[in-house]
């Protein structure tokens, strides 16, 4: 079976993030596109103009957090995948962000190097 070709949305406000998102990446040979965006109102003009269907999304952003980004997404493109992303990895904002519809929650400074196994993993799904 042919893996679909992914297209992903890195929004977080640290550009070392996502550079080292990038390149984490960059190595899976199913990924179509990487874009990226600072904030929850340049992640909306993303998934309006792209075709995402994942995204790894920073908790904490300036403006609007990634919680309520997390929402709009879940609301308006069910069907996206979305990866939280935190270094408060605490069991009250993994429970927030299942609840709200995400996909995983990765504890940045744990398990920032599992990301790529995972987004690998989504195309194992039926």
């Amino acid at each position: 079976m042919m893996k679909t070709k992914r297209s992903i949305l890195i929004v977080d406000d640290s550009p070392l993030i996502i550079e080292r998102l990038s390149e984490l990446l960059k190595e899976l040979d199913h990924i179509d596109i990487i874009v990226n965006a600072g904030n929850y109102e340049d992640a909306i003009e993303m998934l309006t103009t792209k075709n995402i269907d994942t995204v790894l999304l920073d908790i904490h952003l300036p403006g609007k957090n990634g919680i309520a980004l997390l929402k709009y997404i879940k609301a308006i493109y069910p069907d996206i995948k979305v990866i939280m992303l935190s270094n408060q990895a605490t069991g009250f904002y993994r429970s927030i962000c299942k609840n709200a519809g995400a996909s995983y929650f990765i504890d940045k400074s744990k398990e920032f190097e599992s990301i790529p196994t995972i987004i690998s993993s989504l195309d194992q799904r039926f």
